[in-house]
């Protein structure tokens, strides 16, 4: 397999299993995250377990994976479903014997009733953070005896530049604030089991979740959200893409990031430097 790019690879996580959880996606024409992200793992020589609770995306994401010579299996679950999360891992485990990396992927902003402080409801707030943060507490709840007992694993959580900067959703920001410090009390409670965890922070980036919910809630084109965007990234004033995510989630999790643990890493084309 080469990279989405047909780079050769190196093959970094041979023999090791992947679990992403939320490896779907929005329907849209360019890819998510969590689909990018699995589909390099993939490249680089895992066996993937794409976890999402579309089947159908999942099955997209695996489809597309096997089309370019990858190992993966699809799992049906909801990230918010405790009973589901735990049941993935210990099915893993029974199928493939090991669980090398844990990547969570799930998150929801608009699309989830988000809105400034004195508009959200208690529905949305809830709804918001329950995907955004919860999931992955449970998710790493029930992952790491798995690692502890291995002698060591890496756990990659998706915050967002939103927890840093003014963003005016507070469900969104709150929440992934929260991940920035769930992921830090992982990185020191787990070091001495060998576990590494860090988080990435993307900034503002062209894939379907960021793109069609805006084009449905602002009555705008899609031109013209992808203009409004793209005016805001200092690198090169365009917009990253999910394969940017995805090369930071494999270096993170690669041998090569073995010392780096608790880590909070944009990927945002310097908009975090903005300041003033």
């Amino acid at each position: 397999m080469a990279d989405e790019q047909g780079r050769p690879v190196a093959h970094r996580f041979t023999g090791r299993v992947v679990v992403v959880v939320g490896a779907g996606q929005t329907p849209g024409p360019t890819i998510g995250n969590g689909r990018a992200t699995a589909h390099l793992f993939a490249v680089e020589g895992a066996t993937v377990v794409a976890a999402d609770r579309n089947p159908d995306a999942a099955a997209e994401t695996v489809a597309g994976i096997e089309a370019a010579g990858g190992r993966a299996v699809a799992r049906t679950v909801d990230a918010t479903d405790e009973a589901g999360i735990r049941d993935l891992f210990a099915r893993t485990m029974r199928e493939h014997g090991r669980i090398d990396v844990l990547h969570n992927n799930v998150g929801i902003s608009i699309a989830g009733g988000d809105a400034p402080v004195t508009d959200i409801t208690v529905d949305a707030f809830d709804h918001v953070t329950t995907v955004n943060l919860r999931s992955m507490v449970f998710a790493c709840k029930h992952v790491i005896p798995y690692l502890v007992e291995a002698g060591g694993g890496v756990i990659t959580n998706i915050s967002s530049t939103a927890a840093v900067l003014d963003y005016p959703y507070v469900a969104y920001k709150t929440s992934k604030a929260g991940v920035i410090a769930l992921t830090s009390h992982l990185a020191i409670r787990y070091a001495p089991h060998g576990i590494r965890a860090n988080c990435i922070l993307p900034g503002l980036m062209n894939t379907p979740m960021a793109i069609e919910n805006r084009i449905a809630k602002l009555g705008l084109s899609r031109e013209e959200v992808v203009a409004q965007r793209d005016a805001q990234v200092p690198l090169r004033a365009r917009m990253g893409t999910a394969w940017d995510v995805a090369h930071a989630a494999l270096f993170l999790a690669s041998d090569e990031a073995g010392f780096i643990t608790g880590a909070a890493l944009p990927v945002d084309g310097g908009q975090t430097l903005k300041t003033g």
